[in-house]
């Protein structure tokens, strides 16, 4: 298993959609395991593989609390096909935005229809910080980032302080 650099914003990748994995074949199974590594080593509780720099639509999560033995999943092509009307609200922070947190609202629970490393087709409904987490991680793959779901102003400051960062980083 390998640690991937995360890519972090304003790096353009990250407004990319990501494109259907096709085959789940021994790439992809790497990816995944590359991606846990990553993950866990960053730490995080998810991660979609853009973040990573490949624009394939597989996500890895484990959101199991320290100290409780690891719960990881890999989603691969994950849609979601249903949501609750009823929304709840979470302190999300990023891999790619380091060191921001907002509250972000979004739907309580999630129905999600994904393959797994096997290439089955399963469906899974999640509430709680899974639901939070598996919306966070497939809005990566369709180019969306958590702060496109704050207020303008909240969301223009924050890539303004991360586009000058990145701009002293380049000058160094």
């Amino acid at each position: 298993m390998t640690t991937r650099p995360i890519l972090i914003i304003p790096d353009h990748q990250l407004r990319t959609t990501s494109a259907p994995v096709g085959k789940i074949d021994s790439e992809i199974r790497k990816l995944v395991e590359d991606m846990f590594e990553t993950m866990y080593d960053a730490p995080g509780i998810g991660l979609a593989a853009i973040q990573v720099g490949v624009q394939k639509r597989v996500i890895t999560i484990d959101v199991a609390r320290e100290g409780e033995d690891k719960k990881p999943i890999a989603l691969i092509n994950p849609e979601i096909i249903a949501a609750s009307d009823e929304t709840s609200v979470y302190s999300e922070g990023c891999l790619s935005i380091p060191d921001y947190y907002e509250e972000v609202e979004r739907p309580a629970r999630v129905a999600v229809r994904f393959q797994d490393l096997d290439g089955a087709v399963r469906e899974v409904e999640a509430e709680g910080l899974f639901a939070t987490c598996v919306q966070h991680e497939i809005d990566h793959l369709n180019g969306v980032l958590f702060i496109d779901h704050i207020s303008k102003l909240k969301r223009d400051r924050v890539i303004k302080k991360f586009t000058k960062a990145a701009r002293h980083t380049a000058a160094i």
